[in-house]
């Protein structure tokens, strides 16, 4: 049966409303992370260091998509509940048409630059021709990733998550298939696993447009659109915090792995490159939850049902904490086994991945709250808010950590500054819950 926005949501219609974007966001975090197992076994850890120092210069530049996505489609889905069909129609149009020329800019721009960028970040000789070969291939479906990341909020919105589903599913599946045949059978190398790559994103990102232009069941349709900056900005400001956790992600990824370059060398790269693949899969869950419940809350805001605000409010914080607890157990467990799948054919470098991922997996007591928080705010439409805890969150506090506890603690540090960061961040996360409270009836 069909879920509504309008709904009061049940722990199980709440579950049952977000899951398709959790398992969107896992398989979306599946293109990187096939791509490392297979060039990892299959090219080396030459090739799969390649990947970990261009992946974040690759998801920093397509973070206009995942702004877009959740900021825009808190301001569509509040039309929604404003009944304003027609506007939020025309405000969804002129998102997406954005985010296309947007994408094609960025893609020649990284394409140019990436050469540059590639050698301040340390690589030399075949390591930095390998990441201006996959990085250059990837570009190639720059537009079509961030329109992905886009449809994944609008799907949700348009009240067809499971659409959205079948279609990252169908990306991911690709994906997978074809990193089998280029690189595991016909031997393609780092090409063939950016080429799986590309494949698969011009799937997610492609057919939404051919179903949303065309007339379908949904709450949204592609169409004819005017110029609104006012909306544009709006949605800038919105997901803003959004754009600050990609950006800040890929700006702290590449300082990890300048501080892993001197502290622990290639391996130290290849090392985290493999524990960043797992955390991509699990920090899913709590991205997925954000996006999936996002819109409902929008909704609600726009409606002004207040009671079914603080009805979101509290079962969203029970389930991330309780999900929180189970994943940090999980990754207890499943280090070894993980870190031997990606990196078995090295002894020392297994043994450094699983001692830093146990240290590592801490975080996931605390990170949900502070990812949550972030999107609560945003879909309430305080951008400014979800931006300063997104900020804290992925820039500061994570700076301060990984440059000041290597210097007391050694290659330690490094693993244990994203926890410490989010125990710092979650204070603030706090703090913002209580002070807002009454101003928009959550608690």
């Amino acid at each position: 049966m069909k879920i509504q926005l309008s709904e009061h949501f049940t722990y199980k219609k709440l579950l049952r409303f977000v899951l398709p974007s959790i398992i969107m966001m896992i398989f979306t975090s599946i293109y990187s992370v096939v791509d490392g197992l297979f060039v990892s076994n299959f090219v080396g850890k030459t090739a799969l260091a390649a990947i970990n120092l261009t992946l974040p210069i690759i998801m920093g530049l397509s973070a206009l998509g995942f702004m877009i996505g959740t900021g825009g489609s808190a301001i569509v889905a509040r039309m929604l509940g404003e009944k304003k069909r027609e506007k939020a129609n025309e405000y969804f149009s002129m998102l997406i048409y954005v985010t296309a020329i947007g994408g094609i800019l960025l893609s020649i721009l990284g394409a140019i630059f990436i050469p540059a960028i590639a050698s301040l970040l340390g690589a030399k000789g075949q390591l930095l021709s390998n990441c201006i070969l996959y990085a250059r291939l990837s570009f190639i479906s720059m537009p079509a990733f961030m329109l992905q990341n886009v449809f994944q909020s609008f799907f949700v919105t348009a009240e067809k998550p499971h659409l959205g589903l079948y279609v990252v599913i169908a990306a991911g599946v690709t994906n997978m298939v074809l990193d089998f045949l280029f690189v595991g059978i016909l031997g393609f190398g780092l090409a063939g696993a950016a080429l799986a790559t590309v494949c698969g994103e011009f799937i997610g990102g492609l057919f939404p447009i051919f179903y949303f232009t065309r007339k379908n069941s949904s709450l949204l349709r592609l169409g004819k659109t005017q110029w609104n900056g006012h909306v544009l900005l709006q949605t800038c400001i919105n997901g803003s915090s959004e754009l600050m956790t990609n950006l800040s992600s890929s700006i702290m990824n590449s300082l990890y792995n300048i501080q892993l370059m001197k502290f622990a060398g290639e391996n130290g790269v290849a090392a985290y490159g493999t524990m960043m693949y797992i955390n991509f899969i699990f920090l899913a869950i709590f991205f997925g939850y954000s996006i999936g419940s996002a819109p409902v809350i929008s909704y609600h805001y726009g409606a002004g049902n207040q009671d079914e605000l603080k009805n979101l409010f509290r079962k969203s914080l029970r389930l991330i904490g309780t999900w929180g607890i189970m994943l940090a157990l999980l990754s207890q467990l499943l280090a070894a086994p993980l870190s031997k799948l990606f990196v078995g054919y090295d002894a020392e470098l297994f043994a450094m991945t699983e001692h830093g991922f146990r240290i590592y997996c801490l975080a996931y007591l605390i990170n949900g709250f502070n990812i949550f928080g972030s999107s609560f705010f945003t879909a309430l439409n305080n951008g400014v808010i979800s931006a300063a805890i997104s900020f804290l969150r992925t820039l500061v506090f994570q700076i301060i950590m990984i440059l000041l506890l290597p210097t007391l603690l050694g290659i330690n540090g490094i693993w244990s500054a994203v926890g410490i960061a989010e125990l710092m961040t979650l204070c603030v996360t706090i703090t913002f819950f209580i002070k807002q409270r009454k101003k928009y009836h959550y608690v």
